[in-house]
């Protein structure tokens, strides 16, 4: 995993970042793992007034990567822009909780090995109004876990596109989110508003102590909070609230999300761990099968992630976390 800072205008840090990797040979659309076809270059073209109302700010990052790459903007755009949209991109998982005081959200990022070593933990810190943060991505520009400098965390997991609009897609969504909001109010609030393209979950959970589960499409949005009634959220690469399961797709690859989602939920039953260890407990498949891919399969986690938002730290795992420690991220942004 990449380590990157940024610092500056939007803008500014694409250019230098799409200059720098273009400097040395690298790219960023030869490392693309599928083709950008006219289908996604037009998909992008009606998505792309959304962001210029909603989040103009990552149009400047983008614009500068492509100078820096000296290619096309409207390349990028198509393939940042169709994410989680035109075809269902990570197997993750992600969930929430309160114990006494303290808050947690965790979660695993299942995804291709054979781009393991383009994925990146970037720290960004902007010149203007934008909210600086530290996230998690398999691409980038799009973000898909963070926390921001008000201690906003926030978690996705893609869900098959049973329907699909114009708008923004998970990754911009989550990203835009912890720029622009400082708790799970505001996030739901800017949820709620949002113009979505993409079918998706997002886990999210603030210093304040408050936690919420979020499943939504283009068409319908459903939250559920971490309240007394429920101690804990989860989600997988399914739609499970009740009023979002009409929107489930059957027979698709999910990667055992079934699965997965059943030990997340049997292990809260059986919760009574201090809340750090029980995480990267059920995050690393002591509580049954979450993370033990066969890499002969070309599928693994590629990196886990805990947040513990009250306290205000970081723990990673860059890597499977059956088999690698999770680490403190002391770094500030």
């Amino acid at each position: 995993m990449y380590h990157l800072r940024f610092r500056g205008t939007h803008y500014d840090i694409g250019l230098r970042w799409g200059s720098r990797l273009f400097g040395h040979g690298k790219l960023l659309l030869e490392n693309v793992p599928f083709p950008v076809t006219e289908e996604r270059i037009e998909f992008a073209k009606k998505c792309r007034p959304f962001y210029e109302e909603w989040y103009p700010e990552v149009l400047e990052e983008i614009r500068g990567i492509a100078e820096g790459q000296k290619e096309e903007g409207a390349l990028f755009e198509a393939v940042l822009f169709g994410m989680y949209c035109m075809m269902p991109e990570q197997k993750c998982s992600c969930f929430a909780f309160r114990q006494g005081k303290q808050v947690l959200l965790a979660r695993n990022s299942d995804f291709l090995m054979e781009l393991e070593r383009l994925y990146m933990n970037c720290m960004y810190r902007f010149s203007g109004a934008s909210y600086g943060f530290s996230g998690n991505t398999t691409a980038f520009a799009e973000m898909e876990d963070g926390v921001n400098e008000h201690g906003l965390a926030v978690g996705l997991t893609s869900v098959y596109p049973s329907v699909m609009g114009y708008g923004m897609n998970a990754g911009m969504l989550l990203r835009c989110g912890l720029e622009k909001c400082r708790n799970v109010e505001e996030f739901v609030g800017f949820l709620e508003k949002a113009p979505i393209a993409s079918s998706q979950t997002f886990t999210a959970a603030d210093r304040s102590g408050e936690a919420a589960l979020i499943e939504c499409n283009s068409e319908k949005m459903e939250v559920c909070p971490v309240d007394e009634k429920n101690h804990f959220v989860s989600a997988v690469n399914a739609f499970n609230l009740p009023g979002m399961r009409k929107y489930r797709a059957e027979g698709i690859d999910d990667w055992r999300a079934g699965e997965r989602y059943e030990t997340i939920q049997a292990a809260f039953a059986r919760h009574k761990q201090e809340p750090l260890a029980f995480a990267a407990d059920v995050l690393g498949g002591k509580y049954g099968f979450m993370c033990q891919y066969d890499r002969k399969t070309g599928k693994d986690t590629v990196w886990s992630v805990i947040y513990d938002v009250t306290g205000g730290k970081i723990y990673r795992c860059e890597g499977n976390p059956s088999r690698k420690r999770f680490l403190e991220d002391k770094r500030s942004f």
